[in-house]
């Protein structure tokens, strides 16, 4: 047998590959965003940050800006994959038509740079980074910062909530659609989105 010297070594470590996360938590007048890498199972934080969108004066002006600030962190950070969350029902129908606005702009930013939507439901998400469906925004910040090793700012609860968003698409890591002629991937996840294709982007 004849040995090389001169070959590279291969580690286990040097053959994972990276995937990049943008959570994404959608506001007419506060956006959160969250970005982590996951590699070889290990999470960690790249930027957290929101868009500050009050004082804009019209919707207009405030989706556009919402749009390009989505469009700068995608072209900075080469996202592989965008988790948003799927906006809850209320009573106030102008709160939730505002609401659906700027989630079609986050996921018109993602779409038009080609990259994977998924939407979460909040209880899910909650469920998901701290086991209990109906945590507060702190338990959630909490979380997020003992799973990522970060000491996080409190103030920044739509930034963490992104963060969250972005940790429980990695946890459903199935979550997205499989190309035509693949078998999905069994678990509970697949399962959920085979019965739930309509919420899959």
């Amino acid at each position: 047998m004849i040995i090389n010297p001169t070959a590279s070594i291969i580690t286990p470590n040097s053959q994972l590959s990276e995937k990049i996360i943008l959570g994404v938590d959608p506001g007419t007048q506060v956006a959160g965003y969250g970005i982590i890498s996951v590699k070889g199972g290990v999470m960690t934080m790249i930027q957290y940050g929101v868009v500050q969108l009050s004082k804009y004066t019209t919707y207009q002006l405030k989706l556009q800006k919402l749009h390009e600030t989505m469009l700068r962190l995608i072209d900075e950070y080469h996202p592989d994959e965008m988790a948003i969350e799927d906006p809850f029902f209320g009573k106030n129908v102008q709160s939730m038509l505002k609401l659906g606005r700027a989630q079609g702009v986050v996921m018109a930013a993602g779409l038009s740079r080609n990259i994977p939507i998924v939407e979460y439901a909040p209880r899910r998400i909650k469920q998901s980074v701290t086991g209990n469906g109906n945590a507060s925004k702190d338990q959630v910040s909490q979380m997020v910062g003992h799973l990522l090793k970060e000491t996080l700012d409190a103030k920044f609860f739509d930034a963490t909530d992104a963060l969250a968003i972005a940790i429980c698409h990695h946890f459903h890591e199935n979550a997205l659609p499989v190309a035509p002629g693949k078998k999905n991937k069994k678990g509970a996840w697949g399962a959920f989105v085979s019965e739930n294709a309509n919420r899959v982007m």
